[in-house]
């Protein structure tokens, strides 16, 4: 079974909520990557998303785009990412989504891509500015390969295309809790439970709830009606402020972990 089917079957039948993880892969290079990926599954992170770095993060907000631009300025590339997945593999079987521009992907080409992201470890692509309705290939490989298609579904999806978006989708549905780009903010959306019962009604796949939520409060609030929290800006914040300081892993392991304590039951 994949790592990320595996994980939320084991949270469902715990009881648990799950928590995503995302940051920007290479920042502030990738031998910190690998460092932060174990640090974070230590700190209890059920699934890692790692950002591979493009220059034109264009559902990024400022935050992620300057870890994003650390990212290229470190030397990652696609190709050294695998490279540095196998290496965390070595030391940690914690589920890994790559958050991608579609670019990327098919520079690389799109089989090819695939075949080397599985054999690396990856277990699932969020392919960002890929639409679901010209997947048809993607969602083919994917299957082949043994990976998810994690999809997003935002705030203005209007219901028929929720339930589109949800048949292709494997692993876990993203849900976007606010209109725009990624960004810490000061309180959780108003309409999220609303959402999250859409989206319910036309899958029984988790769904994982981002965008937004940077302190232990609100992701206890977002949990209450999702099955996992994705925290991305807040961490990628943490490494910014640290990234130079040798005890980086720990200190970001050690934030992250209040927040995941939040929504873990004792």
């Amino acid at each position: 079974m994949n790592r990320i089917d595996q994980r939320f079957a084991d949270l469902r039948a715990a009881g648990q909520k799950g928590f995503v993880a995302y940051i920007g892969a290479g920042d502030p290079n990738l031998a910190a990557t690998e460092k932060l990926a174990v640090a974070l599954d230590a700190a209890g992170v059920d699934v890692l998303e790692l950002g591979v770095p493009f220059s034109d993060p264009l559902a990024d907000g400022l935050v992620n785009q300057l870890s994003a631009q650390r990212g290229l300025a470190s030397g990652t590339t696609p190709t050294k990412l695998l490279e540095t997945i196998a290496a965390i593999r070595q030391r940690s079987q914690v589920p890994i989504v790559l958050y991608i521009y579609y670019n990327l992907i098919h520079r690389r080409g799109l089989a090819e891509f695939i075949a080397a992201a599985a054999t690396a470890g990856v277990d699932g692509i969020l392919a960002l500015d890929l639409p679901p309705e010209e997947a048809d290939e993607y969602e083919t490989l994917m299957r082949a390969a043994g990976l998810c298609s994690i999809w997003l579904v935002a705030p203005t999806t209007p219901e028929a295309r929720v339930a589109s978006i949800t048949a292709r989708g494997s692993g876990f549905i993203y849900y976007i809790s606010r209109e725009g780009v990624t960004g810490m903010q000061s309180s959780v959306a108003s309409n999220l439970e609303q959402m999250t019962d859409v989206i319910r009604q036309h899958t029984e796949l988790p769904i994982a709830v981002g965008f937004g939520i940077s302190n232990p409060e609100q992701a206890r609030q977002v949990a209450a009606c999702s099955d996992a929290i994705v925290v991305g800006s807040a961490i990628v914040n943490q490494i910014a402020e640290h990234g130079a300081e040798s005890d980086l892993p720990e200190r970001v392991g050690a934030f992250v972990k209040t927040l995941v304590d939040a929504i873990k039951k004792d």
